[in-house]
């Protein structure tokens, strides 16, 4: 549930950026299966975060290839950037979608899990200039600490760089409304909780309906999973990379106790 709740708002929000929706329509099977694709970024993320170096070093080389051959022109019809050329080594586009993804997971965490203290989003931000680097985003352009990083934010949100346009907001609709049976009961959940985690700015871009009373029922359901949370079971609740590494960690921590 955090996980999708985290990469729905994510993908959203990344699609916001005309050069990101017009890469993402015309070089990947993402209508037919948005949720796969969402499943495949959040696995190579997870790869790269707690499997073995030679693991991780292989999911940056599969990403690498496919971003070889997305680039292209942003379509005419959108609202910014109509024309521009669009490349997925391009800079200022890896760092969004490394940025949303960051922003997200820890917006997530705060309203799901539990409130994340201020040196905890500290260490989680440092931590993640590391693998924004991993993906090849020059050091210089990444945000120096976590207020410099929430600055880059506001400023993306109320620029001009971002603006919902129809590809993605065609492309939000396969995500919202994703074909797959085993998800069409989850669906309306999964819709309520993105819209709710949104930016305002979005929200409306995408054309979401909400309001004073739906944010009340939100706040309800979060705090509702925040006291439920801890009672799932960690094979449903840790993903499976996780789970592993922090074994691997015990177990190296027992041996070296061990050779003291």
């Amino acid at each position: 549930m955090v996980l999708l709740a985290a990469g729905g708002r994510a993908l959203l929000m990344q699609l916001a950026h005309p050069k990101v929706a017009a890469g993402v329509a015309d070089h990947s099977r993402f209508q037919e299966d948005p949720f796969g694709r969402l499943y495949r970024t959040m696995s190579t993320m997870w790869s790269i975060v707690f499997d073995e170096r030679s693991e991780a070093v292989a999911a940056l080389e599969r990403v690498e290839s496919i971003h070889k051959k997305v680039h292209g022109i942003v379509l005419g019809s959108e609202t910014l950037h109509a024309g521009a050329r669009y490349d997925a080594f391009d800079q200022e586009l890896l760092l969004w979608v490394h940025a949303t993804l960051i922003d997200s997971a820890m917006i997530a965490y705060d309203r799901f899990v539990e409130p994340l203290r201020e040196a905890d989003r500290k260490n989680y931000y440092s931590d993640s200039r590391k693998l924004a680097c991993l993906f090849g985003i020059e050091e210089t352009i990444i945000p120096s600490g976590l207020t410099e990083f929430e600055q880059y934010m506001k400023q993306m949100l109320t620029g001009d760089m971002i603006a919902v346009g129809p590809t993605a907001r065609s492309l939000a609709r396969d995500i919202l409304y994703a074909r797959p049976w085993l998800f069409k009961p989850a669906g309306p959940l999964f819709r309520f909780v993105t819209a709710a985690l949104l930016p305002e700015k979005l929200r409306h871009g995408y054309e979401l309906n909400w309001s004073t009373h739906k944010g009340k029922i939100f706040l309800l359901l979060a705090s509702a999973i925040r006291s439920t949370l801890p009672l799932v079971p960690s094979p449903l609740r840790i993903v499976p990379n996780a789970r592993a590494a922090e074994k691997a960690f015990r177990r190296q921590s027992r041996l070296t106790r061990q050779a003291d």
